[in-house]
């Protein structure tokens, strides 16, 4: 399997050339050359597997530089009882009939990204291993990124990681995850300003290709094609859980922000997953509902980034969503290049045309928008007809998914995160503490590790250098 960019450079590189390095030198970012088919005998040989099995078969189809009993050994250490709880990795929630939520949340930061980033961490030190090299990542998170790369990478041989967030825009609870790790390997930089600013550091340091180069920086966002890789065996972990034969098709829907995980979705559907509709729901932070509504991507600037009570989502920039405009335009780079290179960075939006715009029903996406009335809403009403407690995230998808629903096709609600994580909201919507796992129950109390920084490149390049 090789690898090319969404921006035109036809260069074709192997899955761990592409491991460690993030963003293509032309700034795009990685797909394969093709999707590789998944057919009714595939499917019904997956349908069963242990879920670390499952995600060996299809990692292999994506990954042929490593050997196989190498890769089956990563996906066996990765997805265990022991890190995610519970033997099925990613149990089904049934809410009623045709409904249900697919737990994603089990991990060691009670966050979806751990799904991932887990799996990104024992492929690091695979590789750098392997190399003799080491690796310092630089990210940026909204919320959940940051806590799940830094718990999958601390004590990693060879790994250093720099993690960028909005300076007071997290939940108490994610900002202590991250803040209160002392490993010396993780060094956490609060920026002053939004998640974009963020993201949009982690990109200016990423194509400063000499600086990348010395100091050998990679990147854990879903930038990283490997962690966007990952998180396709959910989908159809969640499939065989809701279905009971290939002619059956479900639905999903996914809180949105950076569009990784709902681009995810995109993959396996590309590959054949009997997928209905792929429905994305995002907070008051719409950029993508828009798009999605009327086939302009504008991006919105720092003042008119709401801060929400579903934080992970503040997002007025989706990286990932590059990769489905890529697929959209029938795999057009010059084009790709002209939208997100050149008319995002010049006009701050685009627009694509109407017969490009007819072309998204052909890949199942629909969309939604959900408001903090809406969260409240719809956590009460869940805790209340099903005893079920959810997440402000979860509570956005939810929302969206019971507005998105079709007769005869299950829809499966991705949770994103426990509800631990957002006590404030919790405790506005049905007035009690929602529970924390064992050990966590004072993590807030702990003392933090953090350097606050003002919206500057060459300072965080500064500080990298400084601790490398």
């Amino acid at each position: 399997m090789r690898y090319v960019s969404t921006r035109g450079d036809k260069t074709e590189r192997r899955f761990c050339e592409i491991l460690l390095e993030g963003l293509a030198p032309d700034g795009g970012l990685y797909l394969p050359l093709q999707y590789p088919k998944v057919d009714d005998a595939t499917l019904s040989k997956w349908r069963g597997l242990a879920y670390a099995d499952l995600a060996f078969e299809i990692l292999s189809l994506y990954i042929d530089d490593i050997p196989a009993g190498d890769l089956r050994a990563i996906a066996r250490r990765t997805y265990t009882a022991e890190v995610f709880g519970t033997p099925e990795i990613t149990p089904l929630k049934t809410l009623e009939s045709g409904l249900a939520l697919e737990a994603l949340s089990n991990g060691p930061t009670l966050a979806f990204k751990d799904m991932a980033m887990q799996l990104l961490g024992q492929l690091f030190e695979y590789e750098l291993n392997r190399r003799g090299e080491t690796l310092n990542i630089l990210g940026a998170t909204s919320g959940d990124t940051g806590s799940a790369a830094e718990y999958a990478m601390r004590g990693k041989q060879g790994v250093n990681v720099f993690m960028l967030s909005p300076h007071g825009r997290m939940s108490p609870f994610q900002q202590a995850q991250m803040f209160s790790l002392q490993d010396a390997n993780i060094h956490n930089i609060a920026i002053e300003g939004v998640f974009d600013d963020c993201q949009d550091i982690v990109k200016a340091v990423s194509n400063d290709l000499d600086f990348k180069r010395r100091y050998k920086i990679g990147t854990v966002n879903s930038i990283n094609w490997a962690r966007l890789l990952a998180q396709v065996v959910y989908y159809f972990a969640g499939y065989f859980q809701a279905t009971k034969s290939n002619s059956e098709k479900v639905s999903f829907c996914v809180p949105s922000g950076n569009f990784g995980n709902v681009c995810a979705g995109h993959v396996a559907r590309m590959m054949g997953l009997p997928i209905a509709k792929l429905v994305v729901a995002t907070n008051e932070n719409d950029v993508l509902d828009e798009f999605f509504r009327s086939g302009v991507y504008r991006v919105r600037g720092s003042a008119e980034t709401h801060e929400t009570s579903s934080p992970s989502m503040d997002i007025s920039k989706a990286s990932n969503f590059e990769r489905f405009v890529f697929d959209l335009l029938g795999r057009d780079g010059a084009r790709t290049k002209a939208l997100f290179g050149e008319a995002v960075a010049k006009q701050g939006r685009f627009e694509i045309s109407a017969e490009e715009f007819a072309r998204i029903a052909g890949y199942g996406f629909a969309s939604g928008r959900s408001t903090h009335a809406d969260r409240l809403a719809t956590i009460r009403s869940c805790y209340a007809s099903y005893g079920v407690l959810i997440d402000t995230h979860t509570a956005d998808g939810l929302k969206v998914a019971l507005e998105q629903r079709e007769a005869g096709v299950t829809m499966l609600v991705l949770e994103t995160a426990l509800p631990a994580k957002f006590a404030a909201t919790i405790q506005e919507a049905l007035a009690i503490e929602p529970p924390r796992p064992a050990g966590l129950e004072n993590i807030e109390a702990l003392p933090k590790r953090v350097t606050v920084m003002p919206v500057d490149v060459q300072q965080v390049k500064d500080f990298v250098r400084s601790h490398v």
